[in-house]
């Protein structure tokens, strides 16, 4: 019999007030009972409409059907063909702005929990599945991946499924990319990250860490002196932005960037961590994304007093909504239309933030309200660490060393959105490296194209 509740089933979750006190996962996942249970909301629509708003296809009726059967492997099996980390995606993925929004059952009520039972079959499989994927017959052709971020390991897997001959080049000690320095423990255990690289490895794919693309080596070198036909670049956006307000520099001023990697990849959240962080006692996180969600959680699982400030209101807020809500229930205070113009130390250091109230006025070409200053408003809050997150850009030192490769005035290399192609023959490119920050999933499309494009390339080549 289907399920025609207007409601999702509910995500069992840590208590509030236990949670933002530890880094264990928030969510605790579905149930088997729980998931064949929503798996009987969908209607197994003829023309899919939530396929179209995945960006890597997943035939999402299909393995729904299979949940609603019971067939978890089986589910497994099908999101496999066209997800290489659906144990992350059902984590961290947007769905309720791509494949849910689409969903029928969400005219009249909740969407079906697409994400929800994507985590569970992912997590079913990796909890009762011990086998690691055979390695495919060579074909004996090279190609280097830079960077092993969503996009990264993306491409890598397709195109060792086909038989290529992959390296993985990481400029950070540990693979994973933005998947382990920057989404914290919490919404995404690293244990699963790594099991998703290990069954990389075991089609093939080689990892070379500590190797800085434009330093180490260059992209020139790769092709001409080591042997590689095609390079995908999936390098990220990890030059972290500022506002160059007065007091920046201060001991006490981080970037999100830098106060998530210290946290995530270095746990300096632990007592005998070797990396230091600075337990702030009031925290002031400046932005609205999910970054910004991410810094001010982990910072009161440090004990603060957190607040998030942002110069536009709550309805515009680019994090999504269950972050939001999540930060809120943990305490997080949110001091919204709200700008900083100054941050003022003590003896070096951080001491208060100077801000200016805002209004909202008509929209900016991003489509959202233009916030604007109101004259005469400025007050300060008291603050010993403040946390800048507001964007980021792709590291210019590909671009600088790689002869060829023309990239956009902002530093994200110019490629086409269908294949990756870059002005670079032989050179791909995807993810957050061409598009600045974005999603987790449609990184994994960038580098899913990629790949396709780089076996064409190939084959004809």
């Amino acid at each position: 019999m289907p399920n025609m509740s207007l409601k999702k089933n509910v995500m069992p979750e840590q208590p509030a007030d236990v949670r933002n006190k530890n880094f264990l996962e928030v969510a605790l996942g579905y149930t088997p009972e729980q998931a064949i249970d929503e798996a009987k909301r969908c209607l197994q629509c003829k023309h899919k409409p939530c396929v179209g708003g995945c960006p890597v296809r997943i035939n999402i009726p299909a393995f729904i059907a299979e949940v609603a059967k019971g067939e978890f492997e089986a589910a497994y099996q099908i999101i496999a063909q066209s997800s290489s980390l659906p144990a992350v995606c059902g984590r961290v993925c947007p769905q309720e702005s791509q494949c849910e929004q689409k969903c029928v059952r969400g005219i009249k009520g909740e969407p079906v929990a697409i994400g929800r039972l994507e985590r569970f079959v992912a997590d079913y499989h990796n909890q009762n599945n011990t086998e690691l994927p055979e390695k495919p017959v060579s074909n004996g052709r090279k190609v280097a991946v830079i960077g092993s971020g969503p996009s990264g390991l993306t491409c890598a897997g397709d195109l060792a499924k086909k038989g290529y001959d992959v390296t993985i080049f990481e400029a950070l000690h540990t693979a994973g990319g933005v998947l382990v320095y920057g989404i914290p423990e919490f919404r995404l255990p690293k244990a699963i990250v790594q099991k998703e690289i290990d069954g990389l490895k075991a089609l093939g794919v080689k990892l070379e860490t500590n190797m800085v693309i434009g330093k180490t080596v260059s992209i020139d070198e790769l092709m001409d002196e080591f042997g590689y036909e095609a390079v995908f670049i999936g390098s990220g956006a990890g030059l972290p932005r500022f506002m160059n307000i007065p007091g920046e520099n201060l001991n006490g001023v981080y970037s999100a960037n830098e106060f998530l990697t210290r946290i995530n990849l270095m746990k300096a959240y632990r007592d005998r961590s070797k990396t230091p962080i600075q337990h702030g006692s009031k925290v002031v996180v400046v932005g609205g994304g999910n970054v910004a969600m991410d810094a001010a959680r982990c910072a009161k699982r440090l004990g603060a007093d957190v607040t998030i400030v942002y110069r536009r209101a709550e309805k515009e807020l680019p994090a999504r909504a269950e972050e939001v809500e999540h930060a809120k229930e943990e305490g997080i205070h949110f001091n919204l239309l709200t700008n900083p113009i100054e941050i003022k130390g003590k003896d070096g250091w951080v001491d208060k933030i100077t801000c200016i109230r805002m209004e909202l006025s008509e929209p900016d070409e991003s489509g959202r309200a233009r916030p604007v200053a109101v004259p005469g408003s400025e007050f300060e809050i008291d603050a010993d660490c403040v946390i800048m997150s507001i964007g980021t850009s792709p590291n210019p030192l590909i671009k600088s060393t790689t002869e060829g490769l023309e990239t956009q005035r902002w530093g994200g290399i110019i490629a086409d959105e269908e294949t990756g192609k870059t002005s670079r023959e032989g050179v791909y490119a995807g993810g957050d490296a061409v598009t600045g920050a974005a999603t987790v999933i449609l990184a994994m499309g960038a580098g899913k194209n990629a790949a396709a494009a780089i076996d064409e390339y190939l084959q004809n080549k």
